[in-house]
């Protein structure tokens, strides 16, 4: 019996895991679809790069600041109980790869190639990782510090704040520091619209980011024993809370109302396993309504140029999620308890501090010695020629 529970768990955290690793291909067309013609080969470049740098430098170092654990044994210890803790490893892996995929949609379009790689090893290797030791593996006696100051560690069940607030909060001081794309705030005043190239494709990525959302949240269990229907069903009520929001606040908008969802599962993940349905449809909602608002006002009167509004999306909406699951999570407002909203104001403020240092440092040293962003004639031709020497679709097909 305990071999096939073993063989069991390690099946549905590898689902898990497949599920996730689908998302960052919705990562990718989410970007494709927003950005113009001209960097959309780019879009899909980075995101399988990125990720192929995060796994390495994962495997090697960011897993082991973590979690406090290393993989440089023989290949028949790994093997044991069915691999488990390679197949975990290949889970929380597909989390991390997710923080230069935030990133990257918030400084498309003039950021250069092999600097963003750089930032990826060092943010997955040791940035991200760090807090991720804080919040899920007890580091430095942070969570029993809060368990003894407010009755209750602080939660984060999926990762609102450990995955998507620092992302958002790690690319916000990325996109400051690289500026506005080229003529998109005008002398006079004005702004030069940038639509979205493909709605059809930036819905498919909207789409694959949604299914693959319910790996994310249902297989953060991790064990199969574990695993929780309500976690489900309060993903499927915060993601269409945040559809509707964004349908009315957005006023029709094709762009935001496939941006709703994503906002909804944002903010769900900390307090999916606590929340009663209800209350994370109310999560969602506000999710929803935030992203629309804040995206436009950052847009619009702050003329911070974040293409995908990643900031808006997971730096903020995560941020709500660390703070709802306290509020929703609690028996009060329906939940099953055991959360405290001073323990997640505090671990959320520490995780969205971190990330903007980290951010900062990281961009902020690249910007003073490699350099962040593309000439002004290769952000002309776009980064698909500069880059990668093709376009998407070039005008003419070779005759052989």
């Amino acid at each position: 019996m305990e071999a096939l529970k073993q063989g069991a768990d390690t099946l549905f955290i590898l689902l898990g895991a497949v599920m996730v690793l689908a998302m960052h291909a919705g990562f990718a067309f989410l970007e494709l679809g927003t950005v113009r013609r001209k960097n959309q080969v780019n879009a899909l470049v980075k995101i399988l790069v990125d990720f192929s740098i995060s796994t390495v430098v994962y495997f090697a170092v960011g897993y082991g600041v973590a979690y406090g654990t290393h993989f440089f044994v023989g290949a028949q210890e790994l093997a044991a109980k069915n691999g488990y803790e390679l197949v975990k490893f290949f889970f929380l892996l597909t989390f991390a790869a997710a923080i230069p995929a935030i990133i990257s949609g918030g400084i498309a379009e003039r950021a250069r190639f092999w600097p963003q790689l750089i930032a990826t090893a060092v943010i997955v290797g040791f940035v991200y990782p760090f807090f991720e030791g804080i919040a899920w593996n007890q580091h430095f006696g942070v969570q029993a510090w809060l368990k003894n100051l407010t009755g209750a560690e602080f939660h984060d069940f999926a990762g609102s704040v450990v995955v998507h607030a620092v992302g958002g909060w790690i690319a916000l001081p990325a996109v400051m520091l690289l500026g506005a794309r080229a003529n998109r705030y005008r002398k006079d005043g004005g702004m030069s619209a940038h639509p979205p190239s493909s709605i059809p494709f930036l819905a498919l990525g909207a789409w694959i980011l949604t299914v693959g959302w319910f790996g994310f949240n249902v297989m953060s269990a991790q064990t199969l024993d574990k695993i929780s229907g309500l976690v489900a069903v309060n993903s499927l009520m915060a993601m269409v809370g945040g559809t509707l929001a964004a349908l009315v606040v957005g006023k029709n908008d094709p762009g935001f109302v496939h941006n709703g969802p994503l906002a909804g599962l944002v903010a769900v993940c900390a307090g999916s396993d606590v929340m009663h349905p209800f209350g994370a449809l109310v999560v969602g909602l506000v999710a929803g309504a935030l992203f629309v608002s804040m995206f436009t006002l950052t847009q619009n009167k702050w003329k911070i140029d974040d293409v995908l509004g990643v900031w808006p999306l997971h730096g903020l909406c995560g941020t709500w999620g660390g703070l709802a699951a306290g509020l929703f999570g609690s028996q009060a407002l329906g939940g099953l308890g055991g959360v405290s909203l001073t323990a997640q104001m505090l671990g959320t403020v520490m995780g969205v501090a971190w990330a903007a240092v980290g951010g900062l440092l990281v961009y902020g040293t690249l910007k003073l010695t490699l350099g962040l962003r593309l000439s002004q004639e290769e952000e002309y031709d776009g980064a698909d020629l500069s880059i990668h020497k093709i376009s998407a679709t070039p005008d003419r097909e070779a005759s052989w």
